[in-house]
């Protein structure tokens, strides 16, 4: 280990790291992800769905390799539409529309019963890569508002959601990437306080991002997983977030080992050697944490757990490697205006934060029962939390696909946009038909077309897609269907799916979510070697989590948001963040006390490892939390909401959990916090001890102040 960091710091030596990490840069740039296109999130349900066996069937159709348009042409005035206008929408289809069909052909327009409302139903060839489909998008818009006056012209259906969808994450890589480094340097600069310190940390970090989505890229292309924009969002913001805190430990050390060492290679080497346990501790239990996504059922959670874990990784890797032998290029002056100059006075003895200790050490059971009301008070609104989101209310922005499905919604069946898709056998066609239409929540089932085997058959329903109702419709005819015949029809359609969506995201929050816990909580009890300790931090860290939630259910009902529910796959990746993240700060300040318990007992090691790492934790919590909110930023409220709840869930465990309750309950339990470990020096033992002990004895070693 010696060797290794003398190789890390050395005068000869600390160029070859960073001359190797930029070789490695370099070579991953230009060999590239090995991504031709940016994709959209889909379903990623797995094949024994039963909707996916539905598609499975549908592509044996002739008809198989089309998908559809919906262009919905609505009165400006709500009065009917003129004779000329439907005629001309008529002429559409046998205008320029016609060329985009695979087959030459396009049904005539369907007209609301009260004349306002017609629907031109465009057949298409599916289209995989997402610019040439918002390419083409973008033509039929333009032909089917042209030469209409007095018209609204909305693209909705199948092709409408995609292209809409799409196009919320069209530049969002760059977006999120320039606000999250903007916010990270604004951080930094006011954190150091210094006009250039800030500078080298985020330039490590931003290499390091750059690098972790190619990697990223790379390595989930060898297991088979597709990452799509969503994704790669999230990969950037965790990766500024977690490598940032990672830059914050390290640097804080090295500021500290500065006053105690005349040089700063020296000073380097130990900051390592006493933020390094803490700093992979830490990216270990998130990347580990993160890595259990890989057991769920939708190829979404898959891909999104072995991208962040790949990135974590990553940054931790130039946390713990590239930033150090970058910061020893340069002298103390590094610092200014606020250099730490060698034999200078303790400064963890004058923290603010360690007065906080002393106080919370003197009334820990009172302090540890308000922090648990007040914790408790944050997740009432629990209670209230309702899940599942529809299609239409993904969006804070209205796009035109969902304004067009409200349109139709109004004027026809509420479920004629989205009919549900059954798939019987030939045999049992007729019986399955008869026994569809007498279910509740049905308007009408009519076969569409069929092949040797199997039968289409289009239902439509009286709710709006992916309502409860629909919901309860589809539950309805897959019980009932299961009884007719030989058992094997199956119903698939918009509505199935995104029930079986919400099916598989419970059951992978029912597996991964005790996974994480139990994961999290043996690597507490090998980095510390002790029971009790990480048996409170888990318990703190999971109250924060309900507190997060609690809190951000209640915001969300204000009118500055106005979410109806929280999102299916929310509240897993709000877990998963927060319990691997929030859990970081209680690792970075317990391993310190751990390390200060070896001389001052559990209580004094305590409050001075409050003291030394109290500023550089809040300054990173709050970093961390200003950076999952850029997720803001997306027009997606999905990841809106996984960015308010993470935001809020960091900022409880970064004043309220680490500061406050975690250091009571220490307190409490005394030297039986490192159960069954006896501390080098006890409680009793350390009573007569001067409460902030005077700084280790300065090693001297001849440098020139730089």
């Amino acid at each position: 280990m010696n060797g290794f960091l003398r190789f890390l710091t050395s005068a000869r030596t600390s160029w070859i790291v960073l001359v190797v990490a930029f070789a490695g840069v370099a070579a991953l740039f230009v060999l590239g992800s090995g991504a031709s296109s940016e994709t959209a999130p889909g379903s990623g349900l797995p094949d024994s769905a039963e909707s996916v066996q539905v598609d499975r069937i549908l592509d044996t159709f002739p008809d198989a390799d089309t998908t559809s348009a919906l262009l919905v042409y609505a009165s400006d005035d709500g009065e009917a539409l003129p004779a000329d206008t439907v005629a001309a929408i008529q002429q559409k289809a046998f205008g320029d529309l016609v060329d985009l069909t695979p087959d030459g052909f396009i049904p005539p327009p369907q007209v609301s019963e009260d004349g306002t409302v017609a629907l031109l139903v465009l057949p298409l060839t599916p289209e995989e890569d997402v610019e040439a489909q918002s390419e083409r998008a973008a033509e039929i818009r333009t032909l089917a508002a042209d030469g209409l006056d007095g018209v609204r012209t909305y693209l909705t259906g199948p092709e409408g959601f995609e292209v809409d969808i799409a196009a919320v994450f069209d530049g969002a890589d760059f977006s999120l990437l320039l606000t999250t480094v903007i916010v990270v340097a604004v951080l930094l600069l006011i954190t150091y306080r210094s006009p250039w310190l800030w500078l080298v940390p985020l330039v490590v970090i931003g290499t390091a991002d750059a690098s972790a989505g190619i990697v990223a890229r790379r390595v989930a292309a060898l297991a088979g997983v597709e990452l799509d924009a969503s994704v790669t969002g999230i990969l950037s913001v965790l990766v500024f977030g977690a490598g940032t805190n990672y830059a914050l430990l390290l640097i804080a050390r090295y500021r500290d080992e500065l006053r105690l060492a005349e040089d700063r290679r020296e000073a380097m080497g130990r900051a390592v050697r006493g933020a390094g346990p803490a700093i992979i501790a830490s990216g270990s239990t998130v990347a580990l944490a993160l890595a259990t996504l890989l057991l769920g059922e939708l190829s979404g959670n898959r891909a999104l757990g072995l991208a962040c874990a790949v990135g974590v990784v990553v940054a931790m890797a130039f946390a713990l490697l590239v930033l150090p032998a970058a910061l020893v290029l340069f002298g103390r002056w590094l610092f200014w205006p606020y250099i730490p100059r060698f034999g200078s006075p303790d400064a963890i003895a004058r923290s603010p934060w360690g007065k906080l200790g002393r106080a919370v050490s003197h009334r820990p059971v009172v302090v540890a029962i308000a922090g648990a009301v007040a914790l408790g008070a944050l997740a009432s609104g629990m209670f209230f939390v309702q899940t599942g989101l529809s299609q239409n209310d993904r969006f804070l922005q209205t796009p035109d696909a969902v304004k067009g499905q409200e349109v139709l919604a109004e004027a026809f069946s509420a479920g004629a946009t989205s009919p549900a898709t059954v798939m019987a056998p030939v045999a049992d066609a007729a019986e399955v038909v008869e026994a569809i239409e007498n279910i509740d929540g049905v308007d009408s089932a009519r076969v569409v077309e069929e092949t040797t085997d199997w039968t289409r058959i289009d239902v439509t329903l009286n709710a709006s897609a992916e309502t409860p109702e629909a919901f309860a419709a589809i539950e309805r005819m897959r019980a009932d269907v299961d009884d007719i015949g030989s058992g094997q029809t199956l119903v698939g359609g918009l509505d199935a799916r995104a029930l079986d969506v919400a099916g598989a995201q419970e059951r992978d929050q029912a597996l991964i979510i005790p996974l994480i816990l139990v994961l999290v909580f043996l690597v507490l009890v090998v980095l510390l070697r002790a029971f009790v300790a990480p048996v409170l931090l888990l318990i703190a860290v999971v109250a924060s989590f309900f507190s997060a939630v609690g809190a951000a259910w209640w915001l969300f009902q204000t009118p500055l948001f106005g979410f109806p529910a929280i999102d299916t796959n929310v509240l897993l990746f709000s877990f998963l963040f927060l319990v691997a993240l929030g859990v970081d700060y209680s690792i970075f300040l317990v391993t310190r006390a751990q390390e200060e318990t070896r001389t001052l007992g559990t209580t004094k090691g305590m409050i001075r490892a409050l003291a030394a790492t109290g500023a550089v934790i809040t300054s990173a919590g709050i970093l961390l939390a200003a950076v999952f909110a850029v997720l803001g930023v997306l027009p997606l409220i999905t990841l809106t909401q996984i960015g308010v709840i993470v935001c809020i869930g960091v900022l409880i465990d970064t004043l309220l959990v680490r500061t406050v309750i975690v250091p009571a309950m220490a307190f409490i339990a005394g030297d039986k916090f490192w159960w069954p470990r006896r501390p080098a020096v006890t409680d009793a033992e350390a009573a007569a001890e001067p409460e902030i002990p005077p700084a280790p004895a300065q090693r001297r070693k001849r440098e020139p102040v730089s």
